[in-house]
């Protein structure tokens, strides 16, 4: 096979990489915590050094700041970029202390699956080339900070620092989890809303001569969640907060909307739904604001990720690895924003498991190898 050698060091570093997965899983980096994202950052770095590789730095104020580790940078030919975020969603402590567990079969906490899991793997990848002799063509990794909150913590300065960074690469391969023997072309969009309603605030004995915010929002809430459609357009409630005591109609609620969108059209309806929603008033006396405070584009299907995709599966025929059937996900991505800059990209090739953003998340031990076979390869015969 063409890539035996390469397959052959990957099986013998793969004990030492599991030890790695560990290692970062047990420093606890939920997004809003910078210095532990930051230490997750500088130990890939700090390997990276010792590897020889390049190391910039892209400091943030308050998200973690974004590491660029680049092998080859002295190599003309165009690179492939490989990524992953390294922020988590439990605050520090959720998953006990120490925060990972490991079994025969996975290994279980903070992170494993999504994402640091991938982000070992591409480490693995580029480890292995390098042992091997691959000097053809620069190999970068973008560690991404603030991912679980759609960049929103940077202002969204970390993903387009990561779509600078890769405007010139021939392949992105984005290391989110994979699921089965697939990829994932596109993803869904993600607009974010906060509505605030008023009303007029009196006495529940005089209710009639009050207007309650709070009922007013159920009747929008009730609207939004009539937007669904069969496209797939979803819209969701999740935090509701109004009123000020049991025995009084309430002159103000504050609620958030998350909506996901497939296609740029069918964002643009959405912006003027929750317009024409949050303008109109079923309750006389009340009003409303909506303010979008979060939007991340969809990934939508192009030939420039079709084709990558059909270059890897050759590649992967050509070595005895399983190829990977195209697929849809209803959550969100830097693939998204990476895809809209025109950059071939693939996503969710990383490590398999199960029950990303909950307590029971796990990452299946012998992924790790066959994740990093999966980059590895592209990278080498691309």
């Amino acid at each position: 096979m063409v890539c035996s050698e390469l397959f052959g060091k990957i099986d013998e570093l793969n004990e030492e990489y599991i030890s790695v997965w560990e290692t970062v899983c047990n420093i606890e980096s939920p997004t809003k915590y910078k210095e532990g994202v930051d230490s997750v950052g500088n130990y890939f770095a700090e390997r990276a050094k010792e590897c020889g590789w390049q190391v910039e730095i892209f400091n943030q104020p308050i998200a973690g700041n974004v590491v660029c580790i680049t092998m080859n940078p002295q190599s003309a030919a165009q690179p492939i970029t490989l990524s992953g975020h390294i922020d988590t969603v439990h605050p520090v402590g959720s998953f006990g202390s120490p925060a990972v567990r490991r079994d025969e079969k996975n290994i279980y906490g903070p992170g494993v699956m999504d994402c640091k899991g991938g982000v070992v793997a591409a480490f693995f990848a580029m480890d292995a080339l390098q042992k091997c002799g691959f000097k053809s063509r620069p190999v970068r990794l973008l560690l991404q900070t603030d991912e679980e909150c759609n960049s929103s913590l940077s202002n969204k300065e970390t993903i387009q620092y990561i779509c600078r960074t890769a405007k010139d690469s021939v392949a992105f391969l984005n290391c989110e989890s994979i699921r089965g023997d697939s990829a994932v072309l596109e993803r869904k969009g993600i607009i974010r809303y906060r509505f605030t309603v008023k009303g007029k605030e009196i006495h529940a004995s005089r209710c009639p001569e009050g207007a309650s915010a709070i009922a007013e929002a159920a009747h929008k809430i009730l609207q939004l969640e009539e937007m669904k459609d069969e496209n797939g357009l979803t819209c969701s409630c999740g935090i509701i907060n109004g009123g000020t005591a049991e025995n009084a109609v309430p002159d103000k609620c504050v609620f958030f909307a998350d909506i996901r969108f497939s296609t740029l059209k069918e964002m643009e309806e959405v912006q003027r739904k929750v317009q024409q929603i949050a303008q109109g008033s079923v309750i006389p006396g009340c009003s409303c604001e909506a303010e979008q405070t979060g939007y991340r584009p969809s990934m939508e299907l192009c030939d420039k990720n079709i084709q990558l995709l059909e270059k890897m599966n050759k590649i992967y025929a050509e070595n005895g690895l399983p190829a990977l059937k195209a697929r849809k996900s209803l959550g969100g991505s830097d693939a998204a924003d990476v895809t809209e800059s025109g950059i071939p990209c693939v996503d969710s090739i990383g490590v398999a498991g199960d029950y990303i953003h909950t307590i029971k998340e796990y990452g299946v031990l012998e992924s790790l190898a066959q994740a990093a076979k999966r980059i590895a390869a592209v990278v080498y015969c691309i």
